[in-house]
């Protein structure tokens, strides 16, 4: 390393993500808010809306918790400010990427060399899904580095010591049940490890009864009473969250794809001008137990109905290693990596390489980080605002559920509410539904004892179906906030508009319109 070893990647790697979590200002997906910070903010400071999977124990508060930590340190130093509560969730999260940017380099390096430790390092900072999601608050991001990490201590040829007593493969262990006991579907990863372990090691039996299953039953154990105490009741959320989501088919509630949707589009458009580059990397380097690794991840989770880009995501930083093998193998021209450390220039053909992966991956990193579904974060910095100098008495968000931040992101104690979508007991149709189908109608029973809110959010697209209501009752324009240029899964949404009356009884919100 130029910069000075290990040391100096640390360096590199913290300041570069720190960087990125600065610049990225939209949303992406509603459970970086609602299933980690909101949560975390309910136990900090007493208000916050938990959704319907902690009613129903399908989550653990292991990841909550570590942002818990973050908003309590932020409350006792004075600054939570709508600067820091905004900012330092990511902020801290960069922190995180950041060792998993180190320990993927690490791994690269253990198993092919500098050369390819070097090249695996420029993939991972240059690719834009690394960049528009490493540093957000998602269970998926944390799994991932935790991925990352347990890999390099479980490729370890040696026997090192940790703590004075634990050997890399028993550290590699602590860690994966870690990223199980946050994200269960981890499981689908370790699975594929462990089996492949168990087929070659010897003694099978010291590997199961003393390594896997004492160190599992001491993470699991500690998370089932960590869950007990945050619950009030003994949850064991594994067990709940593979019943709803495998045996029930509770995932599909959010929308299935086709089988081949991850090979066909999710992975590709992550992975992106790399992904050409990793499939090359996997052929030259015949790495199987890592190629297995990708391949097997993509193959488990198309089993599923419903498929999301984050629930492959550990798969990408393996998949950035095999593009920098190809980078190594080009550079050295040879498709034999020797494991030295690289020198001299670089053939016209890397050149070409390196300029088409940076054309094409920072402009499409700083469109989606920057621009694209900005609206959801930048009309809660305004109302934040609005509601620092007491311009807010409550707020009805009129989008489809979870849309925007709440709570942890406005961080007043006011009444606020939005359309629920929580999957019905009788499959009859949610509230956002139906209110999507009639607004008018629906306003009607929501509003009905006029009970108005002072604050009404919604997209652009609703504002002429929602024009009687709000001439009704004297709503005024006063914000209209730039979201997206293309359509996501509905219809344009292009702006997200804020609509203000003053005409209202402003001391009656009742208890039924704060959203707990």
């Amino acid at each position: 390393m130029a910069l000075g070893g290990e040391r100096g990647l640390w360096v590199l790697c913290i300041a570069f993500r720190l960087l990125n979590a600065l610049l990225v200002r939209t949303y992406f997906n509603p459970d970086e808010h609602w299933q980690a910070l909101e949560v975390a903010h309910r136990i900090v400071f007493g208000y916050g809306h938990l959704t319907w999977e902690w009613n129903k124990g399908l989550r653990s508060y292991l990841h909550p918790l570590m942002f818990a930590a973050l908003y309590k340190m932020l409350a006792v130093l004075k600054l939570d400010t709508p600067w820091f509560m905004a900012r330092s969730p990511r902020l801290f999260q960069s922190l995180i990427a950041a060792a998993g940017d180190v320990y993927l380099w690490k791994l690269s390096r253990r198993a092919f060399g500098d050369r390819v430790a070097k090249w695996t390092m420029f993939c991972q900072l240059v690719n834009w899904f690394t960049f528009f999601c490493m540093v957000r608050t998602l269970s998926s991001s944390i799994e991932t580095v935790l991925t990352t990490i347990a890999l390099f201590y479980w490729s370890s040829p040696t026997i090192d010591k940790h703590f004075g007593f634990m050997s890399n493969r028993q550290l590699a262990l602590c860690v994966a049940w870690i990223s199980c006991a946050i994200r269960p579907t981890s499981a689908v990863i370790w699975l594929y490890v462990g089996i492949y372990h168990l087929y070659e090691c010897r003694d099978k039996f010291r590997y199961l009864l003393h390594e896997v299953l004492p160190i599992g039953c001491v993470i699991l154990g500690a998370t089932f009473a960590l869950d007990r105490i945050m619950y009030g009741k003994w949850i064991f959320v594994p067990l709940r969250f593979f019943q709803f989501n495998f045996l029930s088919g509770g995932g599909d509630f959010y929308g299935s794809h086709p089988w081949h949707w991850y090979f066909t589009q999710g992975f590709p458009a992550m992975a992106f001008t790399h992904l050409p580059l990793a499939v090359l990397g996997i052929w030259w380097s015949r790495e199987w137990f890592l190629a297995g690794l990708v391949a097997w991840i993509l193959f488990t989770y198309s089993l599923l109905g419903h498929k999301e880009f984050r629930f492959v995501l550990p798969a990408l930083p393996l998949a950035m290693l095999f593009a920098g093998y190809s980078l190594a193998s080009i550079e050295a021209g040879s498709k034999k990596i020797v494991k030295e450390k690289s020198g001299g220039r670089w053939p016209l053909k890397l050149t070409i390489i390196l300029i088409g992966l940076l054309v094409s991956n920072a402009p499409t990193a700083l469109y989606t980080s920057l621009v694209h579904q900005r609206g959801s974060e930048a009309v809660m910095e305004y109302l934040g605002k609005e509601a620092t100098d007491q311009r807010v008495e409550s707020i009805a968000f009129l989008t489809q559920c979870h849309a925007t931040p709440f709570y942890s992101s406005l961080h007043k104690d006011l009444p606020m509410r939005f359309l629920d979508c929580s999957p019905s007991s009788d499959g009859g149709k949610d509230e956002a539904s139906r209110f999507m189908e009639d607004p008018l109608a629906a306003l009607s029973v929501m509003f009905g004892d006029g009970n108005v809110p002072s604050h009404i959010v919604f997209f652009d697209s609703l504002e002429d179906k929602l024009r009687p209501f709000l001439e009704a009752r004297s709503y005024k324009l006063v914000k209209k906030v730039f979201h997206a240029h293309f359509p996501v899964d509905r219809e344009l949404q292009a702006y997200l508009c804020v609509f203000s009356t003053t005409k209202r009884p402003l001391s009656t919100a009742s208890e039924s319109f704060h959203s707990r």
